[in-house]
């Protein structure tokens, strides 16, 4: 049966790793990915390379869009992508987001509180305005299904990084309502909250700590270990599944025992 998914952030982390197990179970995906550093974010963006990489990987299965999720326009071109060249859209995955951070509240820049709203939240919030209607537009009965990458810190309080507390808090929030809104209509909106993952927000999440080795967050979680992507991604690609229907409007923590 052909599936179609559209994924943000997908060019390194979690987003890739998701790409790459969808792709292992047949999907076609339109990856999508800014490509472009950003001033406000002191740590490299991901590359055109690493994006195009997931192509030359998955032939026939992936499509790479470079688009910003910050930008609703560039998403409503991706989703159109994805239904002119795969024919429909059955799952979208909301991954794209940044660190910023590493100081109290009240020392914390607006352009660092700017930097993690404006990708975290209001990319998650462009990918869904984009995308549900699409999903909507299928015949009865639906099965699509919309998941955003939260985070452990949107349940715990995590020193000095409270503006990142607040963004994936907003994830939290903006699933449960989006949730709420496609109550009965056969889409369902659900949040993953992951624990330390090794990616190159974790490393940069290291450095703001000054951290010399992400392992040092391991002592967080009931595994004493860094999950690795692709068990995150696991979850992320059930969760795309029609199987998934009984899971809507919640949190499913992926985070190794963080919140425990």
């Amino acid at each position: 049966m052909n599936r179609v998914a559209v994924v943000t952030g997908a060019a390194r982390g979690i987003g890739r790793a998701t790409v790459n197990r969808l792709a292992e179970d047949g999907w076609q995906i339109v990856a999508v990915d800014s490509c472009a550093d950003d001033p406000a974010v002191p740590y490299p963006m991901a590359s055109r390379s690493e994006l195009s990489s997931l192509v030359e990987a998955w032939p026939g299965q992936v499509r790479d869009v470079v688009a910003d999720v910050r930008d609703a326009d560039s998403l409503r071109g991706a989703v159109a992508i994805a239904q002119q060249e795969f024919g429909q859209i059955d799952a979208a995955v909301a991954a794209a987001a940044v660190i910023a951070g590493g100081k109290p509240l009240w020392e914390t820049d607006d352009s660092d509180w700017d930097a993690l709203f404006e990708t975290g939240v209001r990319g998650v919030a462009n990918l869904a305005r984009a995308v549900i209607p699409a999903m909507l537009n299928e015949d009865e009965p639906r099965t699509g299904r919309f998941v955003a990458l939260a985070s452990a810190a949107g349940h715990r309080g995590l020193w000095h990084l409270a503006a990142y507390n607040a963004a994936k808090h907003a994830v939290v929030g903006l699933i449960r309502g989006l949730a709420t809104d496609l109550r009965g209509t056969g889409v369902s909106a659900v949040a993953v909250s992951p624990g330390s993952t090794d990616t190159p927000m974790l490393a940069a999440s290291a450095a703001l700590y000054e951290l010399d080795d992400i392992n040092e967050f391991a002592q967080h979680q009931l595994v004493e270990r860094i999950l690795d992507p692709a068990e995150v991604a696991t979850v992320v690609g059930w969760l795309c599944s029609a199987e998934s229907s009984a899971i809507t409007g919640t949190v499913v923590h992926a985070d190794g025992g963080f919140t425990a």
